[in-house]
């Protein structure tokens, strides 16, 4: 019989994301309700000596499936190795990220355990102890409830930065274990031969607490070092929207919205930006929304919690040298 939470953990270059523990954390709140267990399992080379900190958040047990095959994230080699942890272990609900990789891994996860699936959620609950989602849908104009059938595991992914983060307790420890799996090379189509590296040190928009982002407004790319100033006061990491990127202002890795990343910083600062569905898609979950532009009515400011009617030109500048006053 199906019973527990696991949560798939996520790695880049041995280091744990941050989405990985907010998923043990709700993965906790939930096997407490049932009281079950959580288990975590890990995915990665010589990755074991970071597993214990997953203990600090609420697992239980953390599985580790070392393997130089799996220390780059491809989608044959891991599918395979999670679908058969997970068939073994047996978890009522199965838990990962909404990221690039979280996606692509869940439908595919989905398909081969032959289970339901549910995608970038925001929040979880459970319903005679089955599990109960709430997702976007139609570019955040609305939320979906989403149910389960009774075949498990009962998969979901969750948006990052949307679910509590319990605090560490360095006192709690997990079972550690080396998990037992098969890999055929003969099913791997695919092997990462190269990764360029994002150099600049910022941290990605997905796990970042504070945004500040520019849009059309902001006339030119020479004119983004005045939020870059604002974004190391309060420091928080720069975003664009897509009419910024396709004018060649920003990189792709800085685009919010609907084809760019999806993010729920506690504060959102949006410069510029008018506010297009696609747009709002992609930021609207954010805890705090500050916008400030010219236009009165630009549909951002339906989503504004705090809005300056006023030329980002003046209002930007005087805002970073207040806050560095206060700071």
């Amino acid at each position: 019989m199906a019973e527990g939470v696991m949560t798939i953990a996520e790695q880049r270059d041995g280091e744990i994301r941050k989405i990985s523990y907010e998923l043990v954390s709700e993965g906790r709140r939930m096997a407490d309700s049932l009281g079950q267990g959580v288990t975590a399992l890990l995915l990665g080379a010589d990755i074991k000596e970071n597993a214990s900190t997953l203990g600090h958040y609420g697992a239980d047990k953390v599985l580790v499936a070392d393997d130089p095959r799996l220390k780059t994230y491809t989608t044959d080699a891991y599918v395979s190795v999670i679908a058969e942890l997970v068939k073994a272990n047996d978890p009522a609900i199965l838990l990962l990220g909404a990221s690039v990789e979280g996606k692509d891994l869940a439908a595919r996860l989905s398909a081969r355990l032959e289970t339901g699936m549910a995608q970038d959620c925001i929040t979880f609950s459970l319903e005679d102890g089955n599990l109960v989602a709430i997702r976007p849908i139609y570019a955040g104009k609305a939320y979906a409830k989403v149910t389960f059938s009774d075949s498990t595991p009962q998969i979901a992914t969750a948006r990052p930065n949307v679910l509590t983060l319990n605090e560490p307790d360095t006192s709690r420890s997990a079972e550690i274990i080396d998990a037992q799996f098969t890999l055929d090379d003969s099913i791997l189509k695919t092997k990462v031969v190269d990764v360029l590296r994002d150099e600049s040190g910022k941290v990605d928009l997905t796990e970042a607490d504070k945004i500040v982002s520019g849009g059309r407004g902001m006339k030119g790319p020479e004119n983004y070092n005045i939020l870059e100033e604002l974004a190391e006061a309060i420091g928080a990491s720069v975003g664009a929207s897509r009419s910024a990127v396709d004018a060649g202002w920003r990189p792709h890795t800085d685009q919010v919205g609907q084809t760019g990343k999806v993010v729920s910083p506690t504060l959102y600062i949006a410069c510029g930006i008018s506010g297009a569905i696609q747009h709002l898609a992609g930021m609207s979950t954010s805890k705090v929304i500050v916008a400030i532009n010219k236009d009165p009515d630009a549909p951002i400011f339906q989503r504004a919690d705090y809005g300056i009617v006023e030329d980002l030109f003046k209002v930007v500048p005087s805002l970073t040298e207040e806050i560095k006053k206060i700071m």
